[in-house]
């Protein structure tokens, strides 16, 4: 194990942060969802993504209070003296599997460094998923690891291996019009594959391509906080790694062919 990633400063309050998030949700009482829709019907909220947040915000400021934050449920926090250092929160990712009792479901954390020509660097992230009980984790340059949780072994992660019998994960969004293109998208791509999982969570799809479980995972439509921690994981896995050029756009990492991965209309 590289100490490096483990002593790494902002590696270590991802970590803290996605634990805190995580904590929450394994907390997961029905009777407490107070369920709400946001942009549409399935697009559900509940007190545990919000307390979630809650928690993961504190703990970064606690020890990073220059930091900036973005997260899903609550505006955005600018400090006065802001560090240069950006945190994108996804409390919740499987928020749809966290009310039907699904596993599939995490708290995911993510940090960028904005560079001098305006540019943004991603150079941490965790995610803990507490119904696996398995934790995922990366600083730039130091790698990908893989935490279990119950026995405490930690894996380096190395992407997948060329198959013949590749697996694409992918998901829907819940816009009408949205959900066709993608539906017509996937029987494009799965011209390179096997079979396909829609697991529920783009943060978990990721890390799943990240430890090889999955051997691609390309998604049209997700938000920056989706992909933040995992498209890091994947990306410090070895695996190629594709983020959305424009909102919205595609987002991929893995055994994908992104000359396949067409937008709207085109």
């Amino acid at each position: 194990m590289d100490r490096a990633v483990t002593h790494d400063p902002l590696v270590m309050v991802a970590r803290r942060a996605a634990a805190a998030g995580a904590e929450v949700l394994g907390r997961r009482d029905e009777s407490q969802f107070n369920l709400t829709d946001k942009s549409a019907a399935g697009d559900w909220v509940t007190d545990f993504d919000r307390a979630a947040e809650e928690a993961i915000r504190d703990a970064i400021v606690t020890s990073r209070p220059n930091d900036e934050l973005t997260g899903e449920e609550y505006p955005s926090a600018k400090p006065a003296h802001p560090s240069g250092l950006r945190w994108s929160i996804d409390p919740l990712d499987g928020t749809t599997n966290f009310v039907r009792n699904i596993a599939y479901y995490c708290s995911s954390v993510g940090v960028c460094q904005r560079n001098d020509d305006g540019s943004e660097t991603w150079v941490a992230a965790a995610i803990v998923a507490p119904a696996l009980q398995v934790e995922y984790f990366a600083g730039k340059g130091l790698g990908a690891w893989k935490h279990d949780l119950r026995s405490g072994k930690l894996t380096q992660l190395t992407g997948p291996d060329e198959s013949e019998t590749r697996i694409l994960a992918t998901g829907f969004g819940y816009d009408s019009e949205r959900r066709q293109f993608q539906a017509q998208m996937l029987g494009t791509m799965l011209e390179d594959y096997v079979n396909v999982r829609r697991l529920g969570s783009a943060a978990l799809d990721l890390c799943l391509v990240a430890e090889g479980s999955l051997d691609a995972y390309a998604e049209y439509g997700t938000q920056e906080y989706d992909w933040a921690a995992g498209a890091l994981i994947a990306e410090e896995a070895g695996c190629e790694v594709g983020r959305p050029s424009s909102n919205p756009g595609w987002q991929y990492a893995g055994l994908v062919d992104p000359a396949k991965l067409a937008e709207p209309g085109a």
